[in-house]
């Protein structure tokens, strides 16, 4: 349809109209409508589920600790705007770790704030991933890339930290991050990098 007018009115097969109105704009504008059939989005919401963003802290250095409390994972934590307080906050951990002895057990786990995202149950120390040693066959020259993930509800449109920390079962030992108990630059020890990732998802 041609012509210099600022609105053009659709009139629906029984009743009602669309009115479509050109923006107060210099120049022109295009609109291309699809080839394919479909439902055109009148609001910027987007549907359920969908990622509204990303954000991701990657740790490339070691760590290590033998405190027999969590301890904060130095360079392993992000934080995230969520945009709306119902959003969820999807939680995203890879971690390499070890532990210095067969007899050592290691802990790490993920908080948000001050708070664990697990659960504790009764005297037992909360854990999203656990190395446990035993005599003559410990994790300490071998290593673990484990992962976890978490939905979580933080209900707040404030910027919001979420951080990783590591803690062993005894002070005679140590759990390491990104490296083996036997360190040597040599190709038959192995060294990784850690991500935490959090992805804001719509609710």
């Amino acid at each position: 349809m041609g012509g210099t007018m600022s609105s053009i009115t659709i009139n629906g097969d029984t009743s009602g109209s669309v009115i479509l109105n050109a923006p107060a704009i210099a120049g022109s504008t295009t609109l291309t409508l699809p080839t394919t059939t479909g439902t055109l989005v009148t609001s910027n919401a987007m549907p359920t589920g969908s990622v509204l963003q990303v954000v991701q802290t990657v740790k490339t250095d070691t760590f290590s600790t033998a405190v027999q409390s969590y301890t904060d994972v130095t360079g392993l934590s992000a934080s995230i705007t969520p945009s709306k307080t119902s959003s969820k906050i999807l939680v995203l951990l890879n971690v390499y770790c070890s532990i210095s002895a067969a007899a050592v057990a290691g802990y790490v786990t993920v908080l948000r704030g001050s708070t664990n995202l697990i659960t504790s149950n009764g005297s037992r120390t909360p854990t999203t991933i656990s190395l446990e040693g035993s005599t003559g066959a410990g994790m300490q020259y071998t290593g673990v890339q484990a992962s976890m993930s978490y939905l979580d509800s933080p209900s707040t449109t404030s910027s919001t930290t979420y951080k990783v920390q590591a803690m062993t079962n005894t002070g005679a030992g140590l759990i390491y991050i990104n490296r083996n108990a036997n360190d040597s630059n040599t190709y038959q020890y192995a060294t990784s990098q850690s991500t935490l990732t959090l992805l804001e998802i719509a609710a």
